[in-house]
């Protein structure tokens, strides 16, 4: 299983849009993140930090040329409540594993 972790940063007072947006998820973000066989994508908020996780099987498709015109989409409804560069794509910053147990 391959897993990625990174850091991302809420402007503050975004926290409930942010929050409700992603309860609202829409269907086609889905069926492409499983298109791409992610089985876990969590995102964890420490007051403006975000915390995201996610896994999916080694060797799994993953986009290839350019970014996906769903999550270009997103990333610009997204742009109002959270750090990003200019062209919407939110600012992460990689973290490392440094312990598991399974």
């Amino acid at each position: 299983m391959a897993r990625s972790a990174w850091v991302m940063k809420l402007k503050p007072g975004h926290e409930a849009e942010y929050k409700r947006k992603h309860d609202e998820i829409w269907p086609e973000m889905v069926a492409l993140l499983k298109s791409q066989g992610v089985s876990n994508y969590t995102i964890y908020r420490y007051e403006n930090l975000l915390f995201a996780y996610l896994e999916k099987p080694e060797g799994a498709p993953s986009q290839t040329e350019g970014v996906d015109p769903v999550v270009l989409k997103w990333w610009k409804w997204m742009e109002p409540h959270m750090e990003t560069h200019e062209d919407a794509r939110p600012k992460t910053w990689p973290v490392e594993e440094m312990f598991r147990l399974d």
